[in-house]
């Protein structure tokens, strides 16, 4: 007669393990984003109101653009961490989230999905709501790219002159210029110097071409020697270099400092997106919940 054993368990194939249970909630993520702009908005309308009553035109103590920039930039960071520590304790204690790590990673999502809402709405046609820093961030970064853009084309229209343009230009005035220096009017005269001026700024042998044209013209509406005719253009030949190679320099410390101050507002516009993220986090792993025995 068989006997059989049974030991108390189940067959390999017959066991089954549960739904691992999730350990990201994004209901509560969602809820902490929904807190963190809500905050940021009221704050920033806040602001603005604050801001506004300090602008006094009529007694001028309205205060200066640089002060009121820091300011409010200054303003803005504290709102940031305000509304994102707020965003992340909402989203940990929400998830009931008893490790600190899981309450971290909450709040460091919180913070991602808020910055990107804010991106997105900023570059949006929502962006005039939910202004901020940033959009004042934007505009000292437009300021500067528009000082180099202002400032370059200035220094490329005395450096490099666009040939086939003066050209043009120089034949329809002088399409009738007589070529005798002698017989032409002050107009005319004028004219052609401007027309020798380009090659006169490249150099080599057109320059010293152009020179010449240019010291026979003077010497003839002037009526004087040619000698004195070249020391005339000599300095003012002169005086064009020195206000072209201010020009170019000019241009260059505009650069530079355009630069600076783009990499500058990047760095500090790091450091509040990290300071934003440590400001959720540890907001997030305030409110771990301990567990009950």
């Amino acid at each position: 007669m068989a006997t059989h054993m049974t030991t108390g368990l189940a067959p390999t194939d017959e066991t089954y393990t549960g739904k691992t249970i999730t350990r990201l909630s994004w209901g509560s993520i969602f809820a902490g984003v929904v807190i963190a702009v809500a905050v940021q908005l009221v704050l920033g309308i806040l602001g603005a109101g604050i801001g506004l009553t300090m602008v006094d035109p009529v007694e001028g103590t309205t205060p200066g653009a640089a002060g009121f920039g820091i300011g409010a930039g200054i303003y803005w960071l504290i709102t940031t961490i305000i509304a994102l520590g707020a965003g992340g304790y909402a989203a940990a204690r929400v998830a009931g989230a008893h490790d600190r790590f899981d309450a971290l990673v909450h709040g460091l999502v919180v913070w991602g999905v808020t910055l990107i809402l804010t991106l997105y709405l900023l570059t949006s046609a929502v962006g005039g709501i939910i202004g901020g820093a940033f959009r004042t961030v934007g505009a000292v970064a437009g300021a500067a790219g528009s000082t180099v853009a202002a400032a370059a084309p200035a220094a490329a229209s005395v450096a490099g002159l666009d040939q086939n343009e003066v050209r043009s230009q120089a034949a329809a005035y002088l399409s009738d210029a007589p070529s005798d220096p002698a017989q032409m009017t002050a107009e005319q005269a004028q004219k052609e110097i401007a027309r020798e001026l380009p090659a006169l700024a490249r150099g080599g042998a057109d320059a010293r071409q152009a020179e010449g044209r240019i010291v026979d013209i003077v010497a003839a509406q002037r009526k004087i020697s040619r000698p004195e005719a070249q020391a005339q253009v000599a300095r003012a030949k002169q005086q064009f270099i020195q206000t072209k190679n201010e020009t170019i320099a000019t241009a260059k410390s505009a650069t530079d400092q355009a630069a600076g101050a783009a990499a500058g507002t990047s760095f500090v516009l790091v450091l509040a997106l990290l300071i934003g993220a440590a400001a959720s986090g540890l907001g997030a792993t305030a409110a771990t919940r301990r567990r009950l025995r």
